[in-house]
């Protein structure tokens, strides 16, 4: 049972050993408590509803239901709920997604103790935590893409060719190829291997 007065911290990561880790670095705080802990995406909205804590660390790769998913269904039943999304992903597309999820923080696994549990407190007292390098690249214009050209360059991302791609979607190779040169374009790339890693960088498209 939790003290009064604390914050009421549940923690989603489908690492155990990440989960410990983070618990056991919250046991040292005097104003926080660790009510619950997940290792999925469902169980995190299962037991943030029940568990009502103060605030949510989020994991945003996680099996069942993702960490943005989460957040999503945790809003849907808890307007107000507090949730940080801690993570290793920094593309600006993965940012976008957890803050139209309703996450009022995005912060990277590399982060020092001393700012997570600072933006725990921040993120409890109603404010909002993003680092500045990544608010940068949530200010950049999205890809744009469509969700055809998302689908296309997955299977690009995949090692398929055109026409594997084509036959796979049921259309024609030059319809593929027209998808290709607007992707390049709005990726500001020149090529298909470039266009890949650029988007996975972004947070454009997962592999996982």
């Amino acid at each position: 049972m939790s003290k009064p007065g604390r914050i009421r911290i549940l923690i989603a990561d489908d690492h155990a050993v990440v989960r410990k880790g983070i618990a056991a670095m919250i046991a040292e705080q005097e104003d926080m408590t660790v009510v619950a802990e997940a290792a999925n995406g469902r169980l995190a909205v299962e037991l943030f509803l029940k568990c009502r804590p103060d605030v949510a660390l989020m994991d945003v790769s996680m099996p069942v239901m993702t960490g943005v998913q989460a957040v999503a269904a945790i809003r849907r039943e808890v307007t107000g709920a507090r949730i940080i999304i801690l993570t290793v992903h920094e593309g600006d597309e993965d940012i976008r997604r957890a803050i139209d999820a309703g996450a009022q923080g995005y912060l990277l696994k590399s982060v020092p103790a001393d700012e997570l549990l600072a933006a725990v407190r921040a993120v409890h007292a109603g404010k909002r935590w993003v680092p500045e390098v990544l608010l940068d690249r949530l200010a950049e214009e999205p890809a744009g893409l469509t969700s055809r050209e998302r689908e296309v360059l997955l299977m690009l991302a995949r090692g398929l060719t055109n026409k594997e791609i084509a036959r796979v979607l049921g259309v024609g190779a030059g319809t593929i190829k027209t998808h290709v040169l607007s992707i390049l374009a709005k990726l500001g790339v020149s090529d298909r291997t470039e266009a890949v890693t650029v988007a996975l960088l972004r947070g454009v498209i997962n592999l996982t």
